[in-house]
């Protein structure tokens, strides 16, 4: 099966969602004749992904896939080997070799007629890049592309500066993130920060329409605009719901939506919540599996472990999940409780920067919120 996300992703920049000034900026960006490392940042689902492969195709050329190198830095948080693996993207030659990939180049830069488009895609810009220099290469010959930056950490992020500052004649690096401020400052100094706003609904209901009448699917009235709300201007979550529903053949009845909502991560989340909220952070019980009778933990905690489990989930991404139910998710609780859980929920986060143990965090977090929990009794 095709997925939606590939099968409709741009191929101009003009064909992005998002506002016009976005757009003019990224395609004026990817035009200039020595372009700049750009950091990216938005909220989930907003377009990076998609701008920072158009950008790389316009600057690279036909062989941009080849040219273009791709770091997921939330796979390095906090897991044993992360910094030689880290070093290794690097410098494939070895931790002591002066080779580094921000150094090498290619033969595409100095022609880029070498390598022929496949797939027939047109320049991202409308127009092919134009450049000057002495010794008649391109200025960029590689793009290293540093996914969810704000997962580095200060040490990555300084060996990255100075390797910006030494090999950045031949390479430009593309960093994506959430959270621009976890970057330091000798980093963001060096690059031209373009800033992703999150989506409307109306901009997430018109490209799903769209996408919709592409793939030749009805649906009923009001599910298009409940699939948009849902998304909550994630247009990746948007389209993986869409095709869900449109590969099973749910698209005539707006109750599947609220279906799928139920089965998904958000349900759990309300459960470790309110679980802990009634003082149930730990709670055993005897099940029997087969012949034998096993203690398995319950409550808050038991839910927590299969949350992350069952959706292989961080602690920071269920801290995201926890923050979504709380200002998106219809939780209603009364402002107060709903101010003192968001303040505990951004201790959380910040202990979560300074730990390697992300479920102890939690824990901690969890009996927090056992503590709000028995000063509003009518829960």
């Amino acid at each position: 099966m095709t997925m939606w996300m590939d099968s409709f992703a741009p191929r101009l920049f003009s064909d992005l969602v998002g506002p016009h000034s976005l757009v003019e900026a990224l395609t004026n960006t990817s035009l200039q004749s020595n372009p700049p490392h750009l950091l990216l940042s938005g909220p989930p689902g907003c377009g990076k992904t998609a701008a920072y492969r158009l950008i790389c195709r316009q600057v690279l050329g036909p062989a941009w896939e080849a040219t273009t190198h791709v770091l997921q830095a939330r796979d390095l948080s906090k897991t044993s080997g992360a910094m030689a693996k880290f070093e290794t993207f690097l410098r494939p030659s070895g931790a002591g070799s002066e080779d580094t990939l921000a150094g090498r180049t290619s033969l595409d830069a100095f022609d880029q007629s070498l390598s022929v488009s496949t797939n027939d895609s047109p320049w991202p810009a409308g127009q092919p890049p134009e450049f000057t220099a002495s010794n008649g290469r391109a200025p960029v010959s590689r793009i290293i592309v540093i996914e969810d930056a704000d997962y580095l950490g200060h040490a990555r992020q300084s060996y990255l500066r100075r390797m910006m500052e030494e090999s950045s004649r031949s390479a430009r690096f593309i960093f994506t993130t959430h959270t621009p401020s976890r970057m330091i400052e000798a980093i963001r100094s060096r690059v031209q920060h373009i800033r992703f706003p999150s989506l409307t609904r109306v901009m997430i209901e018109q490209r799903l329409n769209a996408v919709l009448g592409e793939e030749g699917h009805d649906a009923t009235l009001g599910l298009v605009g409940d699939v948009a709300h849902v998304a909550n201007g994630n247009l990746r979550k948007g389209l993986f719901m869409l095709q869900l529903l449109a590969e099973r053949e749910l698209l005539q009845d707006r109750k599947h939506v609220q279906m799928l909502m139920a089965n998904t991560s958000l349900r759990e989340v309300q459960l470790i919540i309110e679980e802990a909220l009634r003082n149930r952070v730990h709670e055993w019980r005897w099940e029997k599996h087969g012949e034998k009778n096993s203690r398995v933990l319950k409550g808050a905690m038991g839910a927590l472990d299969q949350l992350m489990n069952a959706h292989e989930m961080d602690a920071m991404e269920v801290v995201s999940r926890i923050h979504q139910f709380l200002t998106a998710g219809r939780s209603h609780y009364p402002p107060a409780l709903l101010t003192e859980l968001l303040n505990a929920l951004a201790a959380c986060d910040a202990s979560l920067q300074r730990s390697a143990q992300g479920r102890i965090q939690l824990e901690v977090f969890l009996h927090r919120v056992a503590e709000i929990g028995a000063q509003y009794p009518g829960l």
